[in-house]
């Protein structure tokens, strides 16, 4: 009898040191409210307070579109091999009121505006005054945030607007064994409120999601999977659990001599 408890006390320390609890580990652990799922709906890139735009206007006559482009700005990069200033085009910030102030035609909402909205206005307005504008818009500051069991986790700034979900992954350096594929979690701000949504990338209809391609600011979080939970906690409490199963087993071997 007295053998069988000790057996069942060992068996007992081993499961609680070795077995992780999910709540210690998953991030996002709670559903959110329907109000915060992201919509079903496909939606383009909209352009959001604290953007950084890159605003160009160009035309047959370059005199003429000069007053609406921002001044280019100098900056001197050195090292010790050489020291050369690198030429960089000014940018517009969109403010909290998701305005810009533009040369010559002054302030300009451009919060809830797509990239095709804001050249349509902005050629729209400048024509008047030029012939033939064109207007090159870019988001200069269209960064993803990757968490959780990727490979190279972090923050990264990419060089085009239209990101998929697939490309930061790979930015990312891909998930590791133990991340999990069913339900990776993307987080967005749509309309100063955090939305949530999961993805299945198991399943090839991911590609076809309204969530396969990526907004400003987007975050990613793949969650660990239960072989990782369990080998997270295992490894902190080795020692702890050697120490007492050694200590278990010297006291089994004392009752079982008398």
């Amino acid at each position: 009898m007295k053998t069988r408890i000790l057996i069942i006390s060992i068996l007992a320390i081993i499961n609680a040191t070795s077995c992780a609890s999910r709540k210690d580990i998953v991030y996002f652990q709670d559903k959110p409210l329907e109000e915060g799922l992201i919509a079903s709906e496909a939606t383009q890139l909209i352009y959001k307070p604290d953007d950084i735009l890159t605003i160009n206007v160009s035309a047959l006559d370059p005199d003429t579109v000069r007053p609406f482009n921002l001044p280019t700005v100098s900056n001197n990069i050195s090292d010790l091999r050489s020291a050369q200033g690198v030429t960089q085009q000014q940018t517009y910030l969109v403010d909290h009121n998701g305005n810009i102030e533009f040369p010559v035609l002054g302030t300009i909402k451009v919060e809830g505006l797509t990239r095709t909205d804001l050249t349509a206005l902005l050629v729209e307005r400048i024509k008047s005054m030029v012939n033939n504008p064109i207007v090159n818009v870019r988001l200069a500051n269209f960064t993803i945030t990757i968490i959780g069991e990727v490979s190279n986790p972090g923050t990264f700034t990419m060089q085009d607007e239209r990101v998929t979900l697939l490309e930061a992954l790979g930015y990312a350096n891909d998930l590791t064994i133990f991340g999990k594929r069913k339900n990776v979690r993307l987080i967005r701000e749509i309309d100063g409120k955090k939305k949530f949504a999961e993805i299945d990338l198991t399943s090839i209809n991911t590609v076809n999601s309204h969530l396969y391609y990526l907004q400003q600011n987007d975050v990613i979080y793949v969650e660990p999977n239960n072989a990782k939970i369990r080998s997270s906690t295992y490894n902190q409490n080795n020692g702890v659990l050697i120490s007492a199963i050694g200590t278990l087993t010297t006291i089994l071997a004392v009752f079982l001599i008398k």
